[in-house]
């Protein structure tokens, strides 16, 4: 998953907010005492977090606010005509106080935050919606860069800066920069509700999570759990100061120890935490918040002109429109489905064959298709898991790769401070020596950390300000006991290799202008490069060199590679059909229209899977409505479908390279100067062709994931 830079800013595509007062604003001032002050003396500029402490945030925000309001109000104001220098190039350069303590606060906030910068957070954001507001709704600022847009064509701009004035002036439209004074009052207050809304769903969320756990004093209700799994248990209870054991919740429905867990009534409660996790009645129920998002979100779509929030959310996505990304994945529904029934037919006989008298449920998914998989495929993840050592695989695999396709090579800095001792930094260089960029990586789950795993950004990359990518992953792998090493699955190797290109994206990138660099492009295509790099994780050189037995350092041998190779498509009907269910229900929520009654989400959430004909027992979304922080805080409204549009994109590419040779430099090479360099800086549909040679297909998909192609 990719995390925006401005993620506090942006509840949707653009999060607009509260009434906002200059005059107020302007007389924030930051001392030169801040670590925000000036840009940073570290090497790539990257944040001083040994010097910023909680307390240093907030007026920084502030007078970063401030100090960009001042420096935009200049540009609409200047008495010269209007110039593609004197206003685009000129908006590129404000704002970069402003960015470098968003960079760090949306960082920390994401992965360590605490109570203190939850309220800094809370206070923030309807405010720094209202900032994007006083901007993109500066009428003045608006009617010059109407006129650049106007005359764009004999200004002989170069490509990327003639990219430059169609985005900005996209981005005032779609922000509202046409409305009337009225309207724009009114969007406004829209806006104020939807950020503060958001922020108020993340905050529940992340506490509804942690309070979502299962907790037992019975280490017999553990039964099934490797000794490294139960040690970890009782890590999660003791950081909580808690007897007994813990396991936290994931992100998603489904939850890793399930597979695991052999006590049928355990599962069954685990589940049921990880299900009605936000539904509880309490102070962290999130369905009136997500209600009201639905229809707020809807009525803004309204009067920006759209029949819903979809609609004005695709405006700029490769899909265009709803209309084709449900049509798209419409298609994957009816293969998916009859694939995830087989599978499920497969797992009940194995439960009948046990005489265990019961019908297939969520909660026994996973025990049992290991069980399925271990029988076809003689392939259990205990003796896997052995050979990949988290860092073995960072190093070994997913930094070995990057180097086979790309020539980049690493260095670990131990000067470079973190937010928490978890996280580990990295200096890239290019293959001539020269610096790269700076990545950092924080993997272990925490109870202050948000769900899931994504990339963020401390410093973008732009050729006009001079300044080289910081970049960040995040995940929540489990953090072994202290001695233990950290054994992952291969769900978890392949999420190290989706989040490292996401990382890519943002090291190669190479634009003059920040607001085109990197992974600022479409959803529907930021996926693409994190899952096209998915592959090679099982690609044979790549694996040879990191599954490596963490105690004799041994290769894994051959016929155990092969299995994991064969169990690759082993359970895709279920896993296509959870990803497609929890898209659709997305889709759903956002083509509401305006005039739709304020839903109850449980019965929305039955009728949406009813109607797109994914309502189906033991096959749950991989996120309900009341947890789907994706679309709620994460910037994925309307945009879920995107991981699958993407990986169409993902599995087409790597098609191209099975076809012209697999992992070669030259391969790397073009790969990188023709699309992972480019971020948004030309059309995204124009430039996969020139580098596919063809648009994208979805054969290539549905082989990967070993389905029936559409149609067949």
């Amino acid at each position: 998953m990719l995390k925006h830079i401005t993620a506090l800013i942006t509840s949707g595509a653009i999060a607009l907010g509260t009434i906002y007062n200059p005059a107020v604003a302007a007389d924030a001032k930051l001392g030169p005492s801040s670590p925000f002050y000036a840009p940073s003396t570290l090497p790539f500029h990257a944040p001083p977090f040994d010097k910023i402490k909680d307390e240093d945030y907030q007026p920084a925000i502030e007078s970063g606010m401030a100090e960009e309001l001042s420096e935009i109000q200049a540009i609409a104001d200047n008495s010269a005509a209007p110039t593609f220098e004197n206003t685009l190039v000129a908006m590129e350069k404000t704002g970069q106080l402003l960015q470098r303590v968003m960079a760090a606060f949306d960082g920390v906030t994401g992965a360590n935050t605490n109570p203190v910068l939850q309220k800094v957070r809370t206070e923030e954001a309807p405010k720094l919606a209202a900032h994007h507001d006083a901007i993109y709704l500066n009428p003045k600022l608006f009617g010059r860069a109407a006129a650049i847009y106007k005359r764009r064509e004999s200004l002989k701009l170069d490509p990327e800066s003639l990219r430059l004035v169609e985005v900005t002036y996209a981005s005032f439209v779609r922000s509202g920069a046409k409305l009337s004074d009225a309207d724009k009052a009114e969007l406004t207050k829209l806006n104020e509700e939807i950020s503060t809304l958001s922020t108020a769903f993340s905050t529940k969320l992340l506490a509804a999570t942690k309070d979502g756990a299962y907790v037992t004093t019975d280490k017999s209700a553990l039964a099934g759990l490797s000794e490294a799994q139960i040690a970890a248990a009782a890590q999660a209870a003791q950081s909580r100061k808690q007897d007994g054991y813990v396991l936290p919740l994931e992100n998603t429905t489904q939850q890793p120890d399930l597979a695991s867990l052999s006590v049928r009534a355990i599962r069954e409660a685990f589940f049921e935490k990880s299900w009605d996790r936000a539904e509880r009645s309490d102070a962290n129920d999130t369905r009136d918040d997500i209600a009201h998002l639905a229809q707020l979100r809807a009525r803004r779509a309204q009067l920006l002109g759209y029949p819903n929030h979809a609609a004005w959310k695709l405006g700029d996505q490769m899909a265009k429109t709803p209309e084709a990304a449900l049509k798209f994945m419409d298609v994957l529904v009816p293969g998916a489905a009859a694939q995830a029934a087989s599978e499920g037919k497969d797992i009940q006989e194995v439960i009948d064959a046990q005489k265990s008298g019961f019908t297939l449920q969520p909660w026994d998914w996973d025990f049992y298709s290991e069980q399925v998989r271990k029988a076809k495929y003689d392939l259990n993840e205990a003796e896997v898991k052995p050979y990949f050592e988290l860092n073995n695989v960072l190093e070994n695999g997913v930094f070995y790769a990057a180097n086979q396709l790309y020539g980049i090579t690493f260095q670990e800095r131990k000067d470079i401070p973190v937010y928490h001792a978890d996280v580990r930094v990295f200096e890239v260089s290019d293959l001539d020596g020269k610096p790269l960029a700076l990545f950092y990586c924080d993997y272990f789950k925490r109870d202050n950390k948000n769900g899931g795993a994504w990339m963020g950004s401390f410093v973008l990359q732009s050729r006009l300000l001079g300044n080289l990518p910081v970049v960040y992953n995040v995940a929540n792998l489990p953090k072994p006991a202290p001695g233990e090493p950290a054994l992952i699955s291969f769900t978890d190797v392949t999420t190290m290799f989706h989040e490292f290109g996401h990382a890519l994206h943002g090291m190669f990138a190479n634009a003059e202008y920040s607001s085109l660099s990197g992974t600022r492009t479409a959803r529907d295509f930021v996926e693409f490069p994190s899952q096209f790099n998915e592959h090679w994780a099982l690609y044979p050189a790549v694996l040879n060199h990191y599954a490596r037995h963490y105690k004799t350092g041994a290769s894994m041998p051959a016929d155990l590679a092969a299995k994991i190779k064969k169990a690759a498509k082993f359970n895709q009907g279920y896993k296509l059909t959870e990803l497609v269910a929890a898209a659709e229900l997305d889709m759903q929520w956002h083509t509401l229209p305006a005039s739709a009654a304020l839903q109850q989400p449980d019965v929305f959430e039955k009728q949406a899977l009813e109607k797109t004909h994914l309502l189906l027992s033991a096959v749950p979304p991989r996120y309900r409505s009341s947890y789907f922080s994706h679309i709620w805080s994460g910037g994925y409204s309307a945009g879920y479908y995107a991981y699958l549009w993407s990986e169409m994109l993902d599995d087409d590419a790597y098609q191209w390279f099975e076809d012209h040779g697999g992992l070669t430099r030259a391969n790397g090479d073009r790969f990188r100067q023709m699309v992972l360099a480019r971020g948004n800086t030309e059309d995204l549909a124009k430039m996969y062709a020139a580098w596919r040679g063809k648009d994208p297909s979805v054969e290539p998909m549905m082989k990967f994931r070993g389905l029936q192609e559409p149609g067949r």
